[in-house]
């Protein structure tokens, strides 16, 4: 596996509609790998395939926690509810924090990396993380939900909370 560099806005494949993915082989699988590890590294929770120069609708989710890994391949929001405000960031955005409302609950319709479909429902700091990489294979950036930046101390304020 390998960490791959990470693009950093403004790099205007940040802001571009990523393409479906149609071919379920050994390339995909490499960089899903590759994505994660490089997640990992840059201890990230997310990661989405345009902020490794690729533009398809591809991305990986890790919060660290019983979980595991979630490889979302074309993925779509089928449902959500509820409402949460807290911080993000992102790994193409270093430094920048902001309060971001999004629903607490959402229901996912991905494929995995054989092509499989599957569904999966998600709650609080998981379903967040989600919205956060499916808006990035939309080109939305979580700059363009932030209700509130947030300096480095008021970050950890909100830790301790």
């Amino acid at each position: 596996m390998a960490i791959l560099p990470i693009v950093m806005f403004p790099d205007k494949i940040l802001k571009q509609k990523c393409a479906k993915v149609t071919s379920f082989d050994r390339n995909l699988a490499k960089l899903l790998n590759n994505m994660h590890e490089t997640m990992l590294e840059a201890d990230g929770v997310g990661l989405a395939a345009p902020q490794v120069g690729v533009k398809k609708q591809i991305a990986v989710v890790d919060i660290g926690d019983d979980t595991g890994i979630i490889e979302m391949v074309n993925p779509e929001i089928m449902e959500a509810s509820g409402e949460q405000t807290d911080p993000e960031g992102c790994l193409s955005f270093p430094g920048v924090y902001g309060e971001v409302t999004r629903p607490y609950k959402v229901k996912i319709r991905a494929q995995d990396r054989f092509g499989r479909i599957y569904e999966r429902e998600a709650e609080d700091f998981l379903a967040r993380a989600i919205q956060h990489e499916i808006d990035h294979l939309n080109g939305v950036l979580f700059t363009s939900k932030v209700s509130k930046y947030l300096t480095e101390e008021e970050l950890e304020r909100y830790g301790e909370e």
